[in-house]
């Protein structure tokens, strides 16, 4: 009975997001997740293979950290560098805990896919299917992001194929996958990407295309994410000034499944065109 009422539990808060997602605070959200979250972990201690608390632990750390440790650390930068490592430190230990829910969700459907992954990991993709695209996503979602805060961890660099191979076989599952996230992840990953030469802006162009086209052009990420990806590395200030104005255009309440979504992007847009000087050359 007691793991019939936690299961009950779990898939109330496993569906409660668009709570979050609709609130036009994003302080008050950043406050009020790390309750939420030990919750999650408080109940995966009771009933460790419920798909749902595994899948929204996973989004949760993942969301929770981009949002609320890593962009604190980029905005750190410059100020206070010692800070800004430390933010580091603690993001990568967060995306590592992510990655760790999204494969024990992944162990639940593919017996030893977390073991297996790191040997075998096209065999064990290949039985991946449709139904385990959101833990496919949110686990190379925090794999890459772990990747990304430790350039001095050569360990960690070295699973760079690994969060590849996730986000691809979740793209080729489901390229549309929750409105084109799949491709807002790869618009900022394709400079990245390991063993291709050349036509990186190009991909990351078509990505972004495909989610603006699904989401309406009411999505503030994608133009925030190609004018970091894109922008700056082919130092086209005008087109990085543009995207940005454009993400700060989008009415964030008229989506209120967005809201938060297009907040917390607008903030790092906002921040970001204040460094227009520091992160492009006299032209």
């Amino acid at each position: 009975m007691k793991r019939i009422a936690i299961n009950k539990i779990g898939d109330a808060l496993a569906s409660s997001g668009t709570t979050y997602a609709a609130d036009d605070d994003p302080d008050l959200i950043g406050q009020a997740l790390p309750f939420s979250l030990k919750l999650v972990e408080a109940l995966l201690a009771e009933s460790p293979t419920h798909r749902g608390l595994l899948v929204a632990a996973a989004s949760g750390f993942t969301a929770y950290t981009y949002a609320y440790v890593q962009q604190d650390a980029d905005m750190a930068d410059g100020r206070d560098l010692e800070r800004a490592d430390l933010l580091r430190q603690r993001a990568r230990r967060l995306y590592l805990r992510a990655r760790d829910y999204g494969l024990r969700g992944l162990d639940v459907n593919h017996r030893g896919f977390a073991s297996a992954i790191r040997d075998r990991r096209r065999e064990v993709l290949a039985s991946a299917r449709q139904a385990d695209v959101p833990l496919l996503y949110w686990t190379a979602a925090a794999w890459a992001a772990a990747i990304s805060v430790s350039r001095d961890r050569p360990d960690l660099l070295a699973d760079q194929p690994l969060a590849e191979a996730l986000i691809d076989r979740a793209l080729a599952l489901a390229p549309d996958f929750d409105h084109g996230a799949i491709h807002g992840f790869l618009i900022a990953y394709e400079p990245a990407r390991q063993g291709q030469e050349g036509g990186a802006t190009d991909r990351s162009r078509e990505h972004f295309n495909r989610q603006v086209a699904l989401t309406g052009g009411r999505l503030a990420a994608p133009y925030v994410a190609l004018a970091e990806a894109v922008s700056v590395q082919v130092q086209n200030r005008g087109e990085f000034a543009a995207l940005l104005k454009q993400a700060l255009a989008i009415d964030a309440d008229e989506h209120p499944e967005w809201r938060l979504q297009n907040l917390i992007a607008q903030r790092r847009a906002r921040w970001l065109l204040t460094r227009v000087d520091e992160l492009f050359s006299d032209q």
